[in-house]
């Protein structure tokens, strides 16, 4: 045995998913949100947020996109879309 376990393996495997669907989701934000984005990095924490935000959410107002890669996408980048346009709402005041 190398010392790393399965379930280790799965964690880092999980984040590793949950930062590419970030970065492809803060991305597909910045182009949907008139003005672009705020960057590369800046769009990619935005999208974990976002995707934090629309797994949370979402489900509470009765509205899924399923479990797959796709579905994530979906969500994350609504999630995304909200979390920069309620930061352009916030640099405006």
């Amino acid at each position: 045995m190398d010392g790393v376990s399965q379930a280790e393996t799965m964690v880092f495997s999980g984040w590793l998913i949950a930062i590419v669907i970030g970065a492809i989701a803060g991305w597909l934000a910045g182009k949907l949100v008139a003005g672009g984005g705020f960057g590369f990095l800046a769009n990619t924490v935005l999208g974990i947020g976002g995707a934090i935000l629309a797994n949370f959410a979402l489900p509470m107002i009765g509205v899924r996109f399923g479990s797959g890669f796709f579905g994530s996408i979906v969500a994350a980048s609504i999630g995304a879309a909200a979390v920069l346009l309620l930061i352009r709402i916030i640099k405006r005041i």
